[in-house]
C-alpha cells in the first residue's frame, strides 16, 4: 500500500507539473505571437522591428524546443522509474561487478552507467540547441569541433572530480550510521565552496581565454566604481565568449583571494564604457545587497532538508519499490537511493519554482537601483535595452509566465523602476 502510494504521488507530481508547463508554454506562446507585429510603445524609438520579431521568432523557437525536452525527460523518467529501467540497469551493474569488485565498485559502476545512457540521450537534443536553433538565430559561432571538445574536456572533468566526489559520499552514507545525511550535507557544502575557488582558476580557463582588460581608461574606470562600492578583486579579464556565442555577459566569479570581474568580449564589443560600467555596479548591486551570500545559504538550507528527507527515504522499502526499483538483499543501496531521489525529486519542487523567481526579481530591482544610484540610471537603462537585443529577450512575456519563471523582471518593468 506504501509502495502504490508513492507510485501514485510520483504520477500524480509528473502529471500536474506537465500540465503547468505546457499551459504556461502556451500563454508565452500566444503573447508573443500577438505582439510580434509591432515593437511595444516604450520601445519603439530604440528597438528596430526586424530586431524585435527576431527576438519573438527566437522565443518561440525555444518555447517548442523546450517543450520537447520536457517531454522526453517525463518519459524518461517514467523509464527509469515506474516502467523498471533503473531496476534492469542495477541488476546488469550488480551482477556484473558486486561479486567481484565489492559494494563500491558496483555503486560507482551505476551511476557511471546511468550518467552515460543519459549523455548519449542528451547529446542529440543539445546539438539541436547549438545548431539548428542558436545557429538559425545567428548566435552560434560554435564549431561541430569545438562543441566534442567541450564534450570531452566537460566528460574528463566528471570521471576526475564527480567519481571521487561520489566515492566519498558513498563511503560516509556506509560508514556514519543513522546520521549520515548531516555528515553528506556537510561535505557537500564543502565542496560548493572549494569549488568557488578552484572553477575561476584552474577549470574556466581549460574551456576560455581570460585576459587582463587591455582597455586602460576602462579598467581605471572599473576600478574606481569597485573602490567606491567597497569591492575587491583579483584582477579584471575578459573572456573569449565569442568563440561559442554571440550572446553577451558579465559576471563575478569567485571566493575570497579568487575573487575576479569577467567581461565577456562580446559585452565590450556592443557596450560604450559608461555602459559596461553602469552593468558592473548592478553587479556590484548584488554584493552590497548580500544577494549571493542569501542565496548562496538558502540554497545550503534547502539541501539540508533534502538530505534530511532523503536519509528517512533511503531506509523505507516502498520509496524503493514504489519507484520501480527492487531493493538490494545482498548489496548496498546507497546508489540506488540516491538515483531514485534525484529522478524524483524534480516534478515535486517545480512548485516552488515562482518563489525563488520572485525573490530573484526583487533582488533584481534591488541592484538597478544600486546601479542607478552608483551610475547614470540612463547608461544602465541603454545597456539593458542593448542587452535585450542582443540575447534574443522577448518584450513582450506573458505576465503569468513572467512571474512563474523569469529570474529578472521583464525589460518594461525594469526600465519603468530605473526612471521612478
Amino acid at each position: 500500500m506504501q509502495a502504490l502510494t508513492v507510485s501514485l504521488s510520483l504520477v500524480a507530481a509528473l502529471a500536474a507539473s506537465q500540465a503547468v508547463k505546457f499551459w504556461l508554454a502556451g500563454r508565452q506562446a500566444r503573447s508573443v505571437q500577438a505582439h510580434r507585429g509591432a515593437v511595444p510603445a516604450p520601445f519603439d524609438s530604440t528597438i528596430p522591428l526586424g530586431a524585435h520579431q527576431r527576438a519573438a521568432d527566437y522565443t518561440l523557437a525555444r518555447l517548442r524546443y523546450g517543450m520537447t525536452t520536457e517531454t522526453v525527460g517525463a518519459v524518461l523518467l517514467l523509464a527509469w522509474t515506474l516502467l523498471g529501467g533503473l531496476d534492469a540497469l542495477n541488476t546488469l551493474v550488480r551482477d556484473a561487478l558486486q561479486p567481484r569488485f565489492g559494494d563500491l565498485v558496483y555503486q560507482l559502476g551505476l551511476f557511471a552507467a546511468f550518467a552515460l545512457i543519459g549523455g548519449l540521450i542528451d547529446l542529440p537534443l543539445e546539438w539541436v540547441r547549438v545548431f539548428r536553433i542558436e545557429q538559425r538565430f545567428g548566435f552560434n559561432r560554435m564549431t561541430p569541433k569545438l562543441f566534442f571538445t567541450d564534450l570531452a574536456k566537460g566528460t574528463a572533468l566528471s570521471i576526475a572530480i564527480g567519481l571521487p566526489m561520489i566515492a566519498l559520499v558513498l563511503w560516509v552514507m556506509h560508514a556514519t550510521g543513522d546520521f549520515w545525511w548531516l555528515w553528506a550535507w556537510a561535505l557537500w557544502v564543502g565542496f560548493i565552496l572549494l569549488m568557488q575557488v578552484v572553477y575561476p582558476i584552474w577549470i574556466a580557463p581549460w574551456f576560455n581565454r581570460f585576459e587582463p582588460l587591455a582597455d586602460s581608461a576602462m579598467a581605471e574606470r572599473v576600478q574606481a566604481l569597485m573602490a567606491r562600492c567597497g569591492f575587491t578583486a583579483n584582477g579584471l579579464f575578459v573572456m573569449d565568449g565569442s568563440t561559442r556565442s554571440s550572446h553577451v555577459n558579465a559576471y563575478f566569479g569567485g571566493l575570497g583571494k579568487a575573487k575576479r570581474v569577467v567581461l565577456f568580449d562580446t559585452l565590450l564589443a556592443r557596450l560604450g564604457v559608461r555602459e559596461v560600467e553602469a552593468v558592473l555596479a548592478h553587479e556590484l548591486g548584488h554584493f552590497h545587497h548580500k544577494h549571493v551570500l542569501v542565496m548562496t545559504l538558502r540554497s545550503f538550507g534547502v539541501g539540508l532538508l533534502a538530505m534530511a528527507l532523503l536519509g528517512w527515504l533511503a531506509r523505507q522499502p516502498a520509496f524503493y519499490v514504489g519507484l520501480g526499483v527492487e531493493p538490494n538483499l545482498q548489496a548496498a543501496n546507497d546508489a540506488l537511493a540516491l538515483l531514485l531521489f534525484m529522478l524524483a525529486a524534480p516534478p515535486f519542487l517545480f512548485f516552488a519554482s515562482p518563489l525563488s523567481a520572485r525573490w530573484s526579481r526583487r533582488a533584481e530591482f534591488e541592484a538597478d537601483a544600486y546601479a542607478r544610484a552608483q551610475t547614470d540610471g540612463a547608461d544602465l537603462a541603454s545597456a539593458l535595452l542593448k542587452l535585450h537585443e542582443d540575447n534574443g529577450s522577448t518584450l513582450t512575456p506573458d505576465p503569468v509566465y513572467a512571474r512563474f519563471y523569469y529570474s529578472h523582471p521583464p525589460a518594461s518593468e525594469r526600465l519603468a523602476a530605473l526612471q521612478t
